[in-house]
């Protein structure tokens, strides 16, 4: 199944859209839009960009806060001479992506909205 996108007037009556997931868990709440064309344009510029998007990982480094506790492993009983130990694995550390370069077009304009999204709105 594929998600839902709900469009919604906020308190503020501005146009919202939010994406919810089959379960109808909210996964994503858009900024204000001016008017309705603008959040339809909107939402097609989500499906537009977000199926295979980079991920740019903007969080800080979390240091390491030791070992864990972890029970202890029964000693490898080696059968044959051919048999190699288990070896330790070491810790895997997260490198981010490269950012995309993002200053391409606005994301909504009045001009745009009008331009590249008419007919998206039955009046």
């Amino acid at each position: 199944m594929t998600g839902i996108f709900e469009l919604f007037i906020d308190e503020d009556t501005s146009f919202r859209f939010r994406l919810k997931a089959p379960d109808g868990t909210v996964v994503a709440v858009s900024r204000s839009f001016p008017d309705k064309p603008a959040a339809v344009c909107g939402i097609s510029d989500v499906r537009e960009y977000a199926g295979m998007g980079l991920i740019t990982d903007l969080c800080p480094e979390v240091p390491h806060r030791g070992p864990s506790p972890t029970p202890p492993v029964p000693a490898v009983r080696q059968t044959s001479p051919s048999a190699m130990p288990l070896l330790p694995v070491p810790p895997r550390h997260h490198n981010p992506l490269p950012q995309r370069d993002r200053t391409g077009r606005p994301w909504h304009t009045t001009a745009l909205v009008d331009a590249s999204c008419t007919g998206l709105v039955e009046a």
